[in-house]
């Protein structure tokens, strides 16, 4: 299991710098997001091992107020298990979610009667509903890039977007898997709240999934919400890993 947090810490690492700039501050990273798009967050450095100081959180969290962007942290706890200390005596919530990676192949998911399941390319009619369904299902007001975004990403393969379509082509839930090399999270899985309780999210990340194997992705892996939500997951053949904190101010 060592190995596998390790390589996640690589990816971690590495796939907001396709669209964020990088800010050390000795033992934490501050991704900043170039463009429009979900903000980023600070997280351990790639190999640091040292103590993490609330001075070191403090820095960083000044920067952020001074960027206007979140105070927020994430990270492994497993892999870093002194920096929750830290944010904590700065202030900051920190909140618990299962770490979870494929384990297998993974199991399919069937859409219910009505609802398409699949594959939403840079150029596809349905890809500006797609885009903003997660928000939607977030709560969230899209910004007006954002389906441009998301197709310049694909183009670039950078993400793959997955929906479940109404009859009318209307995106009830979405979400992304965004592949580095051999390893790829899933992502950004929302459903519209009218559309929910009916397998939407399974389905399209049932369908992620299999666009990952068949990409020859080998680690595929996703952050649960929380027990509840992992043992739905768990349908899916993913099995907790570890345990990834956020950290953020209180509401």
């Amino acid at each position: 299991m060592i190995v596998m947090l390790t390589r996640l810490e690589s990816y971690y690492d590495a796939v907001p710098r396709s669209a964020a700039r990088a800010e050390e501050f000795g033992p934490l990273t501050l991704f900043v997001r170039e463009g429009e798009g979900w903000p980023y967050y600070a997280r351990p450095s790639l190999g640091y091992a040292g103590e993490v100081t609330v001075a070191d959180v403090d820095r960083v969290r000044a920067r952020q107020r001074e960027l206007g962007v979140p105070e927020a942290f994430e990270w492994v706890a497993e892999t870093t298990p002194g920096l929750r200390a830290a944010v904590e005596e700065s202030g900051l919530v920190v909140s618990e979610h299962p770490l979870m990676v494929l384990d297998g192949e993974g199991v399919p998911a069937a859409a219910p009667e009505g609802v398409t399941v699949r594959m939403v390319g840079a150029d596809d009619p349905v890809l500006p509903s797609a885009a903003a369904a997660p928000y939607a299902a977030f709560g969230v007001a899209p910004s007006p890039g954002a389906a441009a975004q998301v197709a310049a990403r694909i183009t670039a393969g950078l993400t793959r977007l997955a929906a479940a379509l109404d009859a009318d082509g209307t995106a009830l839930c979405a979400g992304q898997h965004q592949p580095v090399g051999a390893v790829s999270e899933v992502v950004g899985v929302g459903t519209l709240p009218a559309a929910r309780r009916r397998g939407l999210g399974l389905a399209v990340t049932a369908a992620l999934v299999a666009d990952a194997r068949a990409r020859g992705v080998e680690t595929v892996f996703l952050t649960a919400t929380d027990g509840d939500v992992a043992r739905l997951y768990g349908r899916l053949g993913f099995r907790t890993a570890g345990t990834g904190l956020i950290a953020e101010p209180a509401s």
